[in-house]
């Protein structure tokens, strides 16, 4: 098994050796994988090669600011005309989370798998994986590092966006030495901290804030007060004007509470699909229970689909989680 070193090294010569590259993230991105996927486009901008920046859906609004994020297309608005050879897939932790954008990827096209889940199942042509990194902002930090090229403020606020985002504001335990190293090295290139700060962590939209109260409002805890759970519907959603990146940070609620060792957000895709988001206090691997049910994700947070209705999907969640706790 080769070195992080040799794998930034291999992921350096493949983008200097091919061109026309097609760039995605996962699904319903956030924050990490917005920022990645544009640090991407910034380096093979520098590099002078082709490259077309893909998702399956809308990027949040909140990250408009980003450098050129209004050129990541949504393929359901504006798909590619063609097909790619050559993909370079950043914060998917596996193959399906790229989603329907596997469509344009031709059937023998070469992959780049850059990413820092510890579940990664190691898809790909060349993967340049970290799992102690506190983001996949982190890992594009170091690529970019063995290029010679300048640094603007543009790239400086792309990777301190996904470092600032995946670490909840420096407050979660993946803040390592190196990333506040690196945040203050982005700093003194120009980045405006305290307002990303403002604008990703604090501000909250109006119907963000009635799909949190509504999903307050069925808060539930077991007897013995460490799992809480929340659940949100479709009829939620419209009732609320709220869209998918409303829900971020609502997970975090029930895991807040004193006591809770796992908090749980069910969002019902439809009646026999449930999306499930697991956050941890420090004493249960969410991934590895993620895992169970054929999702993934991070030691603290993590994150599965069960095609289950409702009631079965938090039946057995509740179950095993019970089991490892």
């Amino acid at each position: 098994m080769q070195s992080y070193e040799q794998s930034l090294r291999q992921t350096q010569q493949f983008l200097l050796d091919h061109d026309d590259y097609l760039v995605v993230s996962h699904i319903q991105p956030d924050g990490d994988a917005v920022s990645s996927t544009l640090a991407v486009g910034w380096l093979l901008s520098c590099l002078g090669k082709k490259y077309t920046m893909l998702n399956e859906g809308p990027i949040p609004t909140r990250m408009k600011y980003l450098w050129k994020a209004g050129e990541i297309a949504d393929m359901s608005v504006n798909p590619p005309e063609r097909t790619f050879s050559h993909v370079i897939c950043v914060d998917c932790a596996d193959f399906q989370r790229v989603g329907q954008t596997q469509r344009f990827f031709d059937p023998d096209a070469l992959i780049v798998n850059i990413d820092h889940h510890p579940t990664n199942n190691g898809y790909g042509t060349v993967q340049l994986i970290k799992p102690d990194a506190a983001a996949t902002a982190e890992i594009l930090f170091d690529l970019l590092k063995q290029f010679d090229i300048h640094w603007d403020a543009d790239i400086a606020t792309a990777v301190y966006t996904g470092l600032l985002t995946d670490t909840g504001g420096f407050r979660y335990a993946n803040t390592s030495p190196k990333v506040m190293e690196i945040a203050s090295e982005l700093l003194s290139l120009g980045v405006n901290g305290p307002e990303l700060a403002e604008t990703l962590l604090e501000e909250m939209t109006l119907p963000q804030l009635k799909i949190l109260s509504r999903a307050l409002e069925g808060l539930q805890l077991t007897a013995e007060g460490d799992i809480a759970w929340v659940s949100i519907t479709p009829q939620d959603m419209v009732d609320c004007g709220a869209a998918n990146e409303d829900l971020e940070g609502i997970v975090n609620y029930p895991r807040n509470i004193q006591g809770v060792e796992v908090g749980i957000l069910f969002k019902v895709i439809h009646d026999q699909a449930v999306k499930a988001s697991f956050r941890s206090a420090g004493k249960v691997d969410v991934a590895a229970l993620a895992q169970i049910f054929g999702g993934g994700g991070h030691t603290r947070a993590a994150g599965a689909k069960l095609d289950l209705p409702l009631d079965q999907a938090i039946s057995l969640v509740l179950k095993e989680v019970k089991r490892v706790l």
